[in-house]
């Protein structure tokens, strides 16, 4: 290529890219998604935008990371669910089960007949007497009780024992101290439960003793831990005689029973009475020591100390609830349970400590006390903590992978541009010289150039670098594409198209010397009847074949008809600017424009355009054309130069005005019939496409001739006229761009409209 260029290793870094794994990643996709203009819009768009990849790569790893990230988090979340019912159930029925052995072992005491002797006697002596409590201290039964019961129950793991009288009366005990005094509140409830009982036994739940017992260190403490197993004794006529029950240390039993399985390092199982009061040992007695929820002693414990509240903050953390611990709500286990409603709670909620935890808990009504089971939310999910943080990870490396690329390709365009503007500088492009600018339209600009090898003057036109979108890179294409279709004479020839290594779109087309038809009549007047039929003619020549395949070229005017000389023929007329094409069985130029949109140059504009843009056909440039051979023969447009949307609905409702009023003298009626005709709302009453139109041009009698000759006459009269000074052009938008208000009005358009019609519904 005989071109300067910038250093080898830039645009080899250049072209590397461009050839890169992404590219060819781009390139298969739209393979693998077909051959649909969208797809390949996509496809291009991919390759041409790396940064993209990443972006796109975030989207998708994020979307799969959030589904993958809850569809673990569901399934663990049953499988929480499931493991803590179970738990509760297990915990339950164990429970349950070890307190119906202790009922039953109470009756089995109860039912020794050798009770029923020392019991009747002391029954005796309690008659209410002052003397009743030493009466009962030395009483022989006294003694005989307490050798019998107390070796039997050390055996069964039992750490004392009461006689109550059906009154209240405590009979006889392992210890002096309540012998002879009465029962109250829920000690009291404990034995008569037993007396009205149906099974005449029962099992308390954990209350603090008010007795000095010895703890499980053999030191006397008072408010320790008891429950007892109680059974009724009665007579031979099954009267019941007294109560007798069986002490139990529940920190020992029934806290272990509930702590045999528990779940991680967070998890426990735990039971509380209808206010909320834990009723058996926590596994977290330090923790609760350190954050100030128990006293910081060494025999301090949770059981029936620590109430089930709900501190709003994690104070294991080190936060600090705002309440005081007596108006903090209960935790929703503890609300929910003594409400009698068994469940669980696997999206989380705070425990007693504050922490986020998931929980399962029943309401057991037999005995009167509810069972939960907690776990930490950190625990219970840190698999799936750890597979989100593993994709956050992943998204945040994938997002600075997007912003370096995107930063690099900033850097490769402004290098890529600096070649471009290179490669324009040194006027070299490919296998053609650029020898000097001739216009700039709204694409790209056109240059008049020669070709390396052929000698021979050529028009190029560039993809302006800084238009250079997907959209507008597949326009530039498709007028490319459909022109090189079309091979009348009287269209525009294309020679080359390509892109080149620094990444500039051009294609290159014959050159032509002359002007435009609105340069001629602006220049010279109004043209004749007869040589405006002739380029009528010629007009038509080249939309015949563009209507016989299928195309409509919707934006005709004067000033995308070129008029030149061809091999020794003047007047010769070449049709450019296809880049609005509509291909009538092919839908792939509707993704370049909105469906509703409205295009077209407004002065030209057929009323279907404005009103029914998805029905052009061949009848929406016979309107055009008609719109020409108007401005020939009169000098001006068939409605006057104003605001786009006023003179686009004066061509849906407006009457043109006819033309031999407008230009001051008569025209001849079958031209000037079929001008107005070509100029009909209706469709219908128009010609039906270019080829019938040159038809109908061919049969009209006009005033005059116009031949080759009168043709090569006139331009030869007219060669060194100021007046036709050569237009070095190739489409109607690089004419146009430096003109004024009159330009204005004229240029092609594309605007989003609704029609009458739609702006009703």
């Amino acid at each position: 290529m005989n071109v300067e260029l910038p250093p080898e290793e830039l645009r080899s870094s250049i072209s590397l890219i461009s050839r890169s794994a992404v590219g060819r990643a781009a390139t298969r996709f739209g393979r693998v998604l077909g051959g649909s203009p969208s797809f390949q819009a996509v496809s291009r768009f991919l390759r041409q935008q790396l940064w993209a990849w990443p972006v796109i790569s975030i989207i998708l790893f994020g979307g799969t990371g959030w589904w993958v990230n809850e569809s673990i988090e569901n399934a663990m979340r049953e499988q929480r669910v499931a493991d803590l019912t179970a738990m509760v159930e297990a915990s339950v029925y164990a429970l349950e089960t070890w307190m119906d052995e202790q009922r039953i072992n109470a009756q089995l005491f109860a039912d020794d007949d050798r009770l029923r002797e020392p019991v009747a006697e002391l029954l005796r002596l309690s008659d209410g007497t002052d003397e009743v409590e030493r009466n009962l201290l030395q009483c022989k039964a006294q003694e005989v009780l307490r050798r019998r019961l107390m070796s039997q129950l050390k055996l069964d793991g039992y750490v004392g024992y009461f006689l109550v009288s059906p009154s209240g009366v405590v009979l006889a005990a392992d210890q002096d101290s309540p012998v002879g005094k009465s029962l109250v509140g829920y000690r009291k409830q404990i034995f008569d439960n037993a007396l009205n009982s149906e099974s005449k036994s029962t099992v308390s739940t954990p209350f603090s003793s008010p007795l000095l017992l010895k703890d499980e260190n053999g030191e006397l403490r008072t408010n320790l831990p008891s429950m007892f197993a109680v059974a009724v004794i009665r007579d031979d006529a099954d009267k019941p005689l007294a109560s007798l029950g069986l002490r139990i240390r529940p920190e020992s039993k029934f806290t272990e029973i509930l702590q045999v399985v528990r779940f991680g390092k967070s998890g426990e199982t735990y039971a509380f009475d209808q206010n909320g009061l834990l009723l058996s040992q926590s596994r977290f007695d330090d923790q609760l020591k350190q954050v100030g929820l128990l006293t910081d002693q060494p025999n301090s414990r949770s059981i029936l100390t620590l109430e089930l509240r709900d501190p709003q903050v994690n104070m294991i953390a080190g936060e600090r609830p705002q309440l005081r611990r007596a108006d903090q709500p209960l935790t929703r286990l503890a609300a929910n349970a003594i409400e009698r409603k068994s469940g669980h709670d696997a999206n989380g909620y705070r425990d007693y400590r504050g922490v986020p935890s998931v929980g399962a808990w029943r309401w057991v009504e037999k005995y009167d006390m509810g069972v939960g089971t907690e776990m930490d939310v950190a625990e219970a999910f840190r698999p799936a903590y750890m597979l989100r943080r593993a994709f956050r990870l992943l998204m945040a490396l994938l997002a600075l992978s997007a912003i370096c690329i995107f930063l690099a390709m900033l850097f490769i365009n402004q290098q890529q541009k600096v070649l471009q503007a290179t490669t324009l500088a040194a006027k070299q492009l490919g296998q053609y010289s650029l020898e000097k600018k001739l216009g700039a339209g709204g694409m790209g600009t056109v240059y008049k150039a020669r070709h390396a090898m052929l000698r021979r003057p050529t028009a190029v036109k560039l993809l302006d670098l800084d238009k250079m979108s997907p959209k507008a890179i597949t326009r530039f294409e498709r007028e490319v594409q459909l022109t090189s279709t079309l091979t009348h004479p009287n269209t525009v020839a294309i020679f080359d198209f390509g892109r080149t290594p620094e990444g500039i779109f051009y294609y290159a087309m014959e050159y032509l010397d002359g002007m435009n038809l609105e340069d001629l009549v602006q220049r010279f007047g109004p043209v004749n009847e007869a040589r405006s039929v002739y380029l009528l003619k010629q007009i038509c020549g080249s939309l015949s074949e563009a209507h016989a395949g299928g195309l409509v070229h919707r934006d005709i005017k004067p000033a995308n008809i070129f008029l030149t000389f061809r091999g020794g023929l003047y007047d010769f007329v070449k049709v450019l600017d296809f880049g609005l094409v509509k291909a009538l069985d092919d839908e792939s130029g509707a993704n370049l424009t909105n469906p509703n949109a409205m295009t077209g140059t407004p002065l030209y504009m057929p009323p279907e355009a404005v009103i029914q843009t998805e029905s052009i056909d061949a009848r929406a440039d016979v309107y055009a054309i008609g719109a020409v051979g108007y401005f020939l023969l009169t000098g001006t447009s068939v409605f006057p130069i104003g605001p786009v949307m006023e003179v686009c609905m004066k061509h849906v409702s407006q009457t043109p005005e006819s033309l031999s009023k407008r230009l001051g003298k008569p025209i001849s009626p079958d031209l000037e019939s079929l001008i107005l005709r070509c100029l009909s709302k209706p469709r219908e009453s128009r010609p039906n496409d270019a080829q019938s139109l040159l038809c109908e041009l061919e049969a009209c009698h006009i005033i005059g001739t116009w031949t080759s000759t009168d043709a090569h006459e006139w331009w030869l009269a007219n060669e060194k006229s100021p007046k036709l000074m050569p237009t070095e052009t190739l489409s109607a938008t690089e004419s146009t761009v430096s003109k004024s208000l009159s330009a204005a009005s004229e240029m092609t358009v594309i605007i989003p409209f609704q029609s009458p019609e739609q702006s009703k519904r």
